[in-house]
């Protein structure tokens, strides 16, 4: 080989890399932009429910909404990048994505906000997600997945911590309608450069199993709306002025309907494959031990992911009183460490056991909540999430490099939208029972610790007590000294009395998230134990005989 050669050689490597790159910060700022949607809004809901001349319960409601539409469909999303192809299911996804996001910066009025917001934008990421899934598996070798997965995942972790400071930032200084004007603009960067990507063209005679579509979105949505629920009507108690069914809270009526409709699903599934007809999602996939390995983490990482960002800004924002952007300057900290461990795990380790990663990367989890548990009190400042958010970041960026790595090559390529729907659905249910637990031992904890306290304290008239004790034993809000104090005021209680209240749900604050971080340790311990299912080396499956139709 002369130097001529060797040089168009060394030219085309490059140009191969560079495109590498262009694929995976496309597929990565898709991951971002979906997950962002998620986070963003919610240090501005008020300001938002005021321009569309709404509530902020109508507020919750829209982003509830789009949790619940971009979960249902998300299984029927990866079967549709099958239909279409996978790329053009992501360019299609896209579209409506973005025709949701300018739906949602121009909207007057709470309808045209859901449209656009939580049914659009839901919709578009119900075909987007499972497409980049896909798309990392048809762009990158095996052995280059754990790099690009670990880095696609990182941007979405990246989106939660970023939300609210972006949204902050937006809301304070401009409007929170940039935020989806800059959606737009991101969505036709992404389109431009979507070009780019290698795909797998549509499945021959591969259609869309419609029955099946109904069966799984109906089942979905009925769990993932009880989880959403759970806060507001109690899981199996329903709390005060919430409705009753057969006098237990909808929430567990709801998680059983749904849980035998999906069972219904997966009957429903193996007869039309029994029978050569076109299915949603092949059961039999659901019995790869890997898979299941795979999925079972992915829903360990989410759930605690999800406790974390909402034990910790409460912290922030809350008990302590920062503002939104200082919130979200305070959690730029994980950031920095999920994507050094997300990148630098693969590039320095490239053979390292993804069991051990795994393990590893629970543990990192769990330490930082202990740290955190251990330093949270009465007098603690800002500076005490520090530590705990670099090791959470290291904690998520081990499981992003090796997770998605796993659970795509524990089957054959040409099933990889199939899987990228089923891994998406675990994660959103993980990040909603995560946020829905920690919810609900941390207003249960503050509310028992808050009425002990008043009771106990001798500053606090009996009568009022005693009145407290009937009137909040459902449950206390999560508020500020601030809000609680204006609330007395206006109820004309001492200052005394005003005085000792404040400081009890000061403390009982305190005893709350302790208590909500308490549990999230012990769930990290249980995934860790689970992690045993991850093997020990990259799977390789081999492609698909006979593919189901």
């Amino acid at each position: 080989m002369d130097l001529s050669e060797g040089a168009e050689i060394g030219r085309a490597s490059d140009r191969a890399a560079a495109a590498a790159g262009i694929v995976l910060l496309t597929l990565a700022s898709a991951q971002f932009l979906m997950t962002l949607d998620s986070s963003v809004m919610n240090v501005s809901i008020a300001t938002v429910a005021k321009d569309v001349g709404t509530t902020v319960t109508g507020i919750q409601t829209a982003i509830t909404f789009y949790t619940l539409v971009m979960a249902s469909l998300m299984i029927t999303g990866g079967k549709l990048g099958q239909v279409l192809g996978r790329k053009r299911a992501f360019a299609i996804g896209c579209v409506i994505y973005g025709c949701g996001s300018l739906t949602t910066a121009l909207a007057g009025n709470l309808v045209v906000l859901m449209l656009g917001w939580s049914v659009l934008e839901g919709v578009g990421a119900a075909l987007i997600m499972p497409a980049v899934v896909a798309l990392v598996a048809s762009n990158f070798g095996r052995d280059q997945r754990p790099r690009a997965y670990g880095l696609v995942a990182s941007a979405g972790a990246i989106a939660v911590a970023a939300g609210p400071l972006i949204g902050g930032l937006f809301t304070t200084y401009l409007s929170w309608r940039w935020v989806f004007v800059g959606e737009v603009l991101v969505v036709l960067i992404i389109l431009g450069l979507t070009r780019r990507m290698a795909d797998t063209p549509p499945e021959q005679g591969t259609r869309l199993d419609l029955v099946g579509t109904v069966f799984s979105a109906l089942g979905l949505g009925l769990v993932v709306y009880g989880i959403l629920r759970s806060g507001t009507w109690g899981f199996i108690r329903p709390k005060a002025g919430a409705p009753t069914w057969l006098g237990l809270s909808p929430v567990i009526w709801l998680i059983l309907f749904g849980g035998i409709v999906l069972r219904v699903f997966l009957w429903w599934e193996d007869h039309r494959l029994t029978r050569g007809g076109a299915v949603l999602l092949d059961p039999a996939m659901l019995r790869n031990r890997t898979l299941r390995g795979g999925l079972t983490s992915f829903f360990f990482q989410y759930f605690l992911q999800a406790g974390l960002f909402f034990a910790v800004p409460l912290f922030l924002s809350v008990a302590l009183g920062l503002s939104a952007i200082a919130t979200g300057v305070r959690l730029l900290p994980l950031s920095i460490t999920l994507l050094l461990a997300a990148a630098g795990v693969p590039r320095v380790f490239p053979n390292a056991s993804p069991r051990r990663v795994v393990e590893v990367g629970f543990v990192a989890l769990f330490a930082s909540i202990v740290i955190m548990v251990a330093a949270l009190d009465a007098g603690a400042g800002p500076e005490i999430v520090t530590w705990p958010m670099l090791l959470a970041g290291l904690g998520v960026g081990a499981l992003a490099s090796q997770l998605g790595s796993v659970t795509v090559s524990s089957v054959p390529d040409e099933q990889s939208g199939e899987v990228g729907g089923v891994q998406n659905t675990v994660t959103n249910l993980g990040a909603s029972i995560g946020t829905a637990l920690a919810g609900a031992v941390l207003i249960s904890a503050l509310t028992a610790s808050f009425l002990s306290g008043v009771q106990n304290n001798p500053a606090v008239p009996k009568d009022l007590g005693a009145k407290a004790q009937v009137e909040l034993a459902g449950g206390i809000p999560f508020l500020s000294d601030m809000d609680l104090r204006a609330a007395l005021d206006q109820a004309n209680v001492s200052p005394q009395t005003t005085d000792a209240i404040v400081k009890e749900n000061a403390t009982a604050r305190i005893d709350g998230l302790r208590a909500s971080l308490s549990v999230l340790a012990i769930v990290a311990l249980i995934a860790l134990f689970f992690s045993r299912r991850i093997p020990t080396q990259q799977p390789s499956a081999a492609p698909a005989r006979n593919p189901p139709p």
